[in-house]
């Protein structure tokens, strides 16, 4: 049954954690998950605003030769004002006017005509004539810069403009409203296929005229993240590497995982420890109980027994009369009378344990309690040729209730005078110790077994059940003690020296 019902407990435990994990995990998971898509999401714009930049291969509109990147070395450029501008070639630009501007240019070699003059590779500097306009852009050719011999762009303040944030791998499809590649640009080797296998990639249930839509796919092992943005009279299309990302997810799971069943054995183990601990005193006390009813069954059989046998004695001799049957009759009453005190005996400890003994509780003089019960009982141990001997310090004051107390004392002086043998002594002392009031009952006579010191406060135990039903006690009575001691928030505790007697010590404030 201990065994079901720990099993049952480790259940719903391990369950009960699952469940808690479980949600606590996916809390995580969501929350990492929208930040990583979040910042996917920045970063798959920011490069998508990059191509629509003045400073990018599409924002420059200029035309694309190859296929992956525009104009790749084209360094003409254009002013407008009152005077034309005339480009002849790469490298080579003429401007005339009234008005005098002073510009710088880079290219892989050139000349200029007229006002403007340049010289050196990568190197040219002449003055343009503009009256109320300034020049829209200036060339930049051959090796000049990076992002200018790569893509042929438009010039910026510095640095490489013409090239997509470098935290990313990226690249871009142009393509027509019927989904046709018209141009790419990557700052990678791809081939046409590849571009091909992408565009394929592309849900294109999700565009929607004048929206940007996001979404992701695999293609060869690698995650990318893409944004469908309409342009013009077609689409671009910006692709991004998230593998990384993609990758952080996945670990996520992965490390939960053994993490999570790590945790489960770890709580396993630590659960059915302490479900064993939880167990054992709803076992002991189980235990307890069925040795209880065995032990009241036992006590109750033999005096019910004794008066069933006597009953048929008398029922047997009807014609006698009562006087000549006066003995049956006896054993009948002491019978009765035994299992009325025992009887009552349980009650009283189930009040106890019930807390239903609402009794009042008052200081009271514990000195004048003790020489209450031992001034009675000294002619009963006389009579028994026992020696008493006793020394009670006065006017020691106790909280606690009178009468239970006065019980517990008469408990304790009645067992001393029963097993304290044949001329024997006992001796009973009442003294203060600290903040506490100390009672010890000694008594001579064969002692108690180490053994049966922490058992002798049980319910109807008994060291020698044979010798204690010859001395007409029953087992409760040391019970009965404990109870109204530890109702007390008090202490009652026996130590014994075999062959030597035994002494019984109770600790009350």
């Amino acid at each position: 049954m201990f065994k079901k019902l720990r099993n049952r407990f480790l259940i719903v435990n391990l369950v009960s954690i699952s469940i808690m994990m479980l949600v606590a995990f996916i809390t995580i998971y969501t929350i990492t998950y929208q930040n990583v898509q979040r910042e996917t999401n920045m970063e798959l714009y920011k490069v998508s605003d990059f191509y629509h930049s003045p400073y990018s291969p599409m924002g420059s509109q200029i035309p694309r030769g190859d296929g992956h990147s525009g104009g790749s070395g084209s360094g003409a450029s254009s002013s407008a004002g009152s005077d034309a501008d005339t480009s002849t070639e790469r490298g080579t630009s003429t401007h005339t006017g009234t008005d005098t501007d002073t510009g710088t240019g880079t290219g892989a070699s050139g000349s200029t005509s007229g006002s403007v003059e340049s010289s050196g590779p990568g190197t040219g500097s002449g003055t343009d004539s503009a009256s109320d306009a300034m020049p829209s852009s200036a060339g930049r050719g051959g090796n000049g810069g990076k992002a200018g011999g790569e893509f042929g762009g438009n010039p910026g303040p510095g640095g490489d403009l013409n090239a997509p944030p470098a935290r990313s791998v990226s690249f871009m499809i142009q393509t027509d409203d019927q989904w046709n590649i018209t141009g790419t640009h990557s700052r990678f080797d791809m081939e046409e296929a590849f571009y091909k296998e992408a565009l394929q990639k592309v849900d294109r249930s999700l565009v929607s005229e004048g929206e940007r839509q996001t979404d992701q796919f695999a293609l060869d092992g690698t995650d990318w993240a893409y944004v469908v943005d309409p342009s013009g009279e077609g689409y671009m299309i910006v692709f991004m590497d998230v593998t990384a990302q993609q990758g952080i997810l996945t670990n996520l799971i992965y490390t939960f995982a053994v993490v999570g069943l790590a945790m489960l054995i770890v709580i396993y183990f630590l659960s059915r420890y302490f479900a064993n601990r939880s167990i054992a005193p709803v076992r002991e006390a189980f235990e307890k109980q069925k040795q209880f009813i065995a032990d009241a069954s036992h006590e109750l059989k033999t005096p019910l027994a004794i008066i069933n046998t006597n009953t048929d004695v008398l029922l047997a001799n009807q014609e006698e009369t009562i006087e000549s049957q006066a003995k049956w009759l006896h054993y009948i009453k002491s019978e009765t009378e035994r299992m009325s005190g025992l009887t009552n005996d349980l009650l009283y400890l189930t009040q106890m344990d019930d807390s239903r003994s609402n009794l009042i509780h008052t200081t009271f003089n514990m000195s004048d309690a003790v020489e209450s019960i031992i001034l009675p009982m000294e002619a009963v141990i006389f009579e028994k040729n026992i020696s008493l001997d006793y020394n009670i310090v006065p006017d020691l004051n106790v909280h606690g209730n009178r009468e239970q107390i006065k019980q517990v004392i008469l408990i304790l002086l009645d067992n001393a005078v029963k097993y304290s043998g044949p001329k024997g002594s006992v001796n009973v002392t009442l003294q203060k110790l600290n903040h506490d009031v100390m009672l010890t009952v000694f008594n001579t006579g064969e002692g108690i077994a180490p053994e049966h010191l922490d058992r002798i406060f049980d319910r109807f135990y008994r060291t020698d059940s044979s010798r204690a039903r010859k001395h007409g006690g029953h087992g409760l009575g040391l019970a009965i003690a404990r109870s109204i001691v530890e109702q007390h928030k008090g202490e009652i505790y026996a130590k014994s020296v075999v062959g030597e007697g035994a002494s019984f010590y109770v600790r009350l404030s």
